[in-house]
């Protein structure tokens, strides 16, 4: 049976709190004691609690004070260099979270716009009904594919043999490749109102700018150059 996920907040009980307490104390001062044997460190834990007169100090009085007075010799920039409050440890992982959602969103942007790319070329309709947004990413998307098969094509011309130097042929496997034509036929597919970059009373930005009045907005440069 999996231990249920505990919510971490005050426990309001005073009856479970201090149940609480006492097991995590525990837990905790055991786990302290394997870090300072299993690494061959120096460790030592202060708690104070309402539950007891005196603070509880592992592994003992001198030990916690031979470990504090080692930290104390280190210069302050060495002290504060790895603390952090609880206020900049949740301002770490919100950070961390939006860097995991921003790549999430991308990804399935791109997906999507893959999806949309093979249902056009497959579906009777192509192109049309597109919006100049999805239009962009999608000539993005195309260009990058082309020259992904572009820089495939020439790394497999590139064959070193007995008779071309081998200089010659690194010089030519680091040359860089030639560079697709930018999938411009997708415009033309555009009514001419959506190629000056209007959609009804909206301007749309040029794709790669930082964004864009339209109503996805969401998708602009945050998912594609």
């Amino acid at each position: 049976m999996t231990r249920k996920k505990v919510k971490l907040a005050y426990i309001a009980n005073d009856s479970a709190r201090k149940a609480t307490y006492k097991k995590r104390k525990r837990g905790l001062m055991k786990k302290v004691s394997e870090l300072s044997t299993l690494c061959g460190i120096e460790a030592c834990a202060i708690i104070f609690s309402p539950y007891d007169s005196q603070p509880e100090l592992w592994p003992s009085p001198i030990g916690v004070q031979r470990v504090l007075s080692q930290f104390k010799k280190m210069p302050e920039m060495e002290q504060s260099k790895k603390m952090v409050n609880q206020e900049t440890f949740l301002r770490q992982r919100i950070a961390k979270a939006n860097e995991q959602l921003k790549k999430m969103r991308k990804d399935n942007r791109e997906k999507e716009i893959t999806r949309l790319m093979f249902q056009s070329l497959t579906a009777a309709k192509g192109l049309h009904g597109l919006n100049m947004l999805d239009l962009n990413d999608l000539g993005w998307l195309i260009d990058q594919n082309l020259k992904d098969i572009t820089i495939r094509i020439d790394s497999l011309k590139i064959k070193p043999s007995s008779s071309q130097p081998q200089a010659q042929v690194q010089a030519q496997a680091q040359a860089p490749p030639t560079q697709p034509q930018t999938a411009a036929w997708l415009m033309e597919l555009v009514s001419p109102q959506d190629q000056m970059g209007f959609v009804g009373d909206d301007m749309l930005l040029p794709f790669g700018d930082q964004t864009y009045n339209h109503n996805n907005a969401m998708w602009s440069n945050a998912f594609f150059p």
